[in-house]
């Protein structure tokens, strides 16, 4: 049974949001944003899926709605399963919100301790308008004083408990929870009427389609992928889905590309070393990131167009579909190599 919302939205101001932006919405964001405020409008509370295949544009469908939630005199929160999406996300919503005036703060687990108790403070106070972290949001003495909308970023990535337990810092609050890839229980949810349901099918129109090239290991092939990338002072990753020699592989690339300066990443590192290593990556200073699929969701770095993925048919599908999905978030043609042993049959 739906509990009637006493937050219900009684001005849209998506189109206002709109002449912030650089670029134009497209139309499956338009429909979306409008399928979301007028659930926000109607007397029940909004509780959607938005699904969007990766670089459609999900973030700023969320910064529309938080823009419309904030302007009718609310809170919003926004939380990502990492440190280094909730701080991109952090980044690029003040990127969008710079010609307004809303108050945005980033709460995560490295936030020192003194500023995490003025956040706390501030968002008690009203002084915050959106809040954006990691799990850091969930912990009991995180309170706000209008919390209206709640969403949630790989969804997938979260337990049930702990997506509630935000939503249970405001009363019967509006809900989205965003995914590039729904889990089966979220789709039959969203099919039988649980959960409303937003598709983006499209691209934003300067996005161009990623080449992707299936073909056995070559290394000189590896050489001057990595060399054209680096040619027009982009950055790549290597996916290589074994921890135990992930060291080696990465400097056999570095033999191989002398120029560049090659890293490796996976998730057994110590949490701190991983996020200076992707720290690094997103700055600029590492050419080529050799890494396990810890990559595989999240991450928005438009620099990098190249991906070269090690034993990709030992991957399934949905997972190289994902992995492909982290480059060509920008406007320069991107390349993906699916990489698979030499002479190795593949089936059909």
């Amino acid at each position: 049974k739906r509990c009637e919302s006493s937050l219900r939205i009684t001005k849209d101001y998506s189109k206002e949001f709109e002449t912030f932006l650089p670029f134009t919405l497209t139309n499956a964001q338009k429909r979306t944003i409008g399928e979301c405020v007028a659930d926000m409008e109607s007397k029940f509370p909004c509780n959607r899926l938005v699904q969007g295949d990766v670089g459609s544009g999900k973030t700023a469908v969320a910064a529309s709605l938080i823009y419309t939630v904030i302007k009718n005199g609310y809170q919003a929160a926004m939380m990502a399963p990492t440190e280094i999406l909730a701080t991109q996300h952090f980044e690029s919503l003040t990127k969008m919100f710079s010609k307004s005036d809303l108050k945005i703060a980033l709460l995560t687990g490295s936030t020192p301790a003194k500023q995490k108790r003025e956040i706390k403070k501030a968002l008690f106070n009203n002084e915050i308008d959106l809040l954006i972290g990691t799990h850091a949001l969930i912990q009991n003495d995180v309170e706000f004083r209008k919390l209206a909308l709640v969403i949630t970023d790989e969804q997938h990535r979260f337990g049930v408990n702990q997506r509630a337990t935000l939503a249970q810092k405001g009363q019967n609050v509006h809900t989205i929870v965003m995914s590039a890839t729904p889990i089966p229980r979220t789709l039959h949810m969203s099919l039988v009427g649980i959960r409303d349901m937003s598709v983006l099918e499209e691209a934003p129109e300067d996005r161009m389609p990623i080449q992707t090239y299936v073909m056995e290991y070559n290394e000189e092939m590896v050489r001057e992928a990595i060399v054209r990338e680096l040619s027009r002072e982009g950055q790549v990753y290597y996916v290589y889905n074994r921890v135990n020699n992930i060291a080696d592989v990465a400097a056999s690339i570095q033999t191989l590309v002398p120029e560049a300066n090659v890293a490796f990443a996976h998730g057994q590192m110590q949490e701190r070393e991983l996020e200076r290593i992707m720290y690094d990556f997103i700055s600029g200073e590492i050419d080529v990131l050799v890494s396990t699929t810890i990559i595989e969701t999240g991450l928005d770095i438009s620099n990098v167009n190249t991906i070269i993925i090690h034993d990709s048919d030992n991957m399934g599908l949905s997972q190289l579909y994902q992995l492909r999905g982290r480059v060509g978030r920008s406007n320069r043609t991107s390349y993906a190599f699916l990489m698979y042993k030499k002479d190795k049959m593949l089936k059909e």
